[in-house]
Formats: structure tokens, sequence, C-alpha cells
């Protein structure tokens, strides 16, 4: 591709796009923060999820600077942000798909010892295949300015080069089709197996002995196994579409509202887990509500002291202007 029109970033993207970059990062950080605070948090799956976090704040704050900045050569900044975004952006997807194969093992299989075995095999492929990619891309001069084609301000593979298209499917879209595909099966595999081991314990659970609370956490676990999959889908789609109107040569994959869409995508997925994993789960919201309240307490509560303290620090003050008289009265005396 000789020439390549860039895409028009417009202000109001930059607005909408920074903000979802920040409460990506915030998302992610609230992820890690909890995990870190509250020891009983601290299991497997929740520790992949963190792991997640790691990889998603880095995407955040490389597409933040991206945005921000709004390439429009390949300066070092750029190839420097495009394979901190390459390496993050990809270890998102494999970190995605691990958790999901952690579940599939952990539920359906049954075997917490066989899922725990696999958590060193995630992270030698979910750190190390982006990191070897990034490393290849970076040698060969791949990463750089793409001129919005498949971004959105921020660099990624350099447009200008002759199998850019084969470096955009290594460094990222060829692991988010098979994440396409990936998520979903497990996830309904997962759901399918909870429902028939749900029906055989009906059989032999009277009807009235079941607990509202179980049944809403079941649902709620139910709902959460749902979303997950179709998430993911709805946020990366449109990067997906951007990328297929390229290889056409679509004007379609310049449209405002698709870029737009293409940058909260790409760049929400930390919010997207935390409101999910934090907002969302009883049990860690109800710890952070009652840790903001404890604080609003403690302030109210020293608020309140130190004025007792200003209001008795004045106290003795007009005693002694009350007592003077009488003391003057008896040494007089």
């Amino acid at each position: 591709m000789a020439e390549t029109n860039q895409t028009e970033v417009y202000v109001y993207e930059q607005v909408v796009i920074l903000t979802s970059c920040i409460l990506s990062f915030f998302g992610s950080l609230l992820i890690i923060c909890t995990f870190a605070i509250w020891h009983d948090l601290r299991t497997t799956p929740r520790k992949l999820l963190v792991y997640l976090s790691v990889a998603d704040l880095l995407s955040a704050l490389s597409y933040f600077y991206g945005v921000l900045r709004i390439f429009d050569s390949d300066s070092g900044d750029c190839i420097a942000q495009g394979a901190i975004s390459t390496f993050a952006n990809t270890s998102s997807f494999f970190w995605t798909v691990a958790i999901a194969i952690y579940l599939y093992v952990f539920i359906v299989k049954s075997s917490q010892r066989q899922a725990d075995n696999l958590v060193l095999y995630f992270h030698l492929i979910s750190w190390g295949v982006p990191l070897a990619i990034t490393v290849a891309a970076l040698s060969l001069h791949k990463i750089g300015y793409d001129a919005s084609e498949v971004s959105v301000g921020w660099c990624w593979v350099n447009i200008q080069a002759e199998d850019h298209v084969l470096w955009m499917l290594l460094t990222g879209k060829i692991w988010e089709f098979i994440a396409y595909v990936t998520l979903p099966v497990l996830y309904i595999l997962i759901k399918i197996h909870i429902h028939n081991a749900h029906a055989a314990l009906s059989e032999y659970r009277p009807i009235l002995t079941s607990s509202p609370v179980s049944n809403s956490l079941s649902s709620m676990a139910d709902r959460k196994l749902t979303l997950i999959p179709i998430i993911f889908i709805m946020l990366r789609i449109w990067s997906t579409v951007r990328f297929l109107l390229l290889l056409t040569d679509s004007p379609a994959g310049h449209n405002p509202v698709l870029v737009t869409l293409h940058g909260i995508g790409n760049s929400f997925q930390g919010a997207a887990n935390c409101i999910m994993f934090v907002l969302l789960t009883p049990s860690v919201r109800s710890r952070l509500v009652a840790g903001l309240c404890c604080r609003g307490q403690d302030r109210h509560w020293h608020t309140d002291s130190v004025s007792q303290n200003r209001a008795s620090a004045h106290t003795p003050s007009h005693r002694e202007e009350n007592t003077n008289p009488q003391t003057r009265e008896n040494s007089e005396g």
C-alpha cells in the first residue's frame, strides 16, 4: 500500500476514548487492589483475573498515550507505544481464554488439581507468546505508524509494510478470532454442566428447603457465565469489523461512529471486568461499601473529636477569668 489516507480522529472521539482508558485503568487497578487487600479473595480464578488486569492496565496506559498523541509518523514513542499495546493486548486475549479453560477444567472436569497445574502453562503462553511476537515484530521493523486504519490514533503495525496484513494477524487478530470461537464454546459447556448438575440435585432436594440466597447467587453466576463471552465480543467486534473493511479497501472503516466504538472496545476491557467481578460481585461490593462507610465514619468522628478538643481548650480560660476575682479577694483578705 503505497499511499494511505489517515483516518481523522475528532476531538470528541479523543475525549470519549481517553475517558474509556481512564475507567479501564482504575477498574483494573481496583481488581488488583481488592485481591491484594483481602486475603480470602485470593483464589486461583481471582489470581488469573489479576494477571488479566495487569495486561488490561498496560493496554489502557498505552492506548491513552496513543490517543492523546494522535501519531502521524514512525517516531520513537510511536514504536514504543505500539510495542507495549501489542504485547498487552495480545496477552489480554490469552489470559481471557486461560480463565475460561481453567473454569472449564475446574467445573466440568471436576478437577481442581488438574486446573491448578495449568497455571504455569498459562504464564508461559500468556506472557511468553505475546513477548516473542512483539520482539519479532520490533526486530523486523513491523511496528509503527498505521494511519489509524485499524487503530484510533495509536500505533500498531506499520501500514506501509508489504506484509502488514500478516503481521496484523500475528500481533492480534488471529488470537482475537480464536477467542471469538473458544470463549462461547467453553462457557456454553460450563453452563450446560451446571444446569445438568442442578437438575440432578433437584430430584433429591425438597423444593421448600431451597435457599433464596443460594438461588440468587446461582442465578448471578449463571448470568456472568453468559455475559463474559458476550461482553468480550461486543467490545472487540468493532476492531474486527474495521480490519475486515481494511482488507476490502472500504471507506466505511473511516466512519466516526465505528472509529469511536473501536476505540472504546479496545480500551474498556479493564472497566468491564471491574463491573462484572467487583461491582456486581456481592462479597466484594459489600466490602468496598463497608470500607467507604467506615472511612466516612472515621472522618466524621475525627472532625467531632477535633471540635471537642478545641472547645475544651477554650473552656479553662473562661474558668480562669471567672475564678481570678475570687483569688484576688482571698489574697487581699
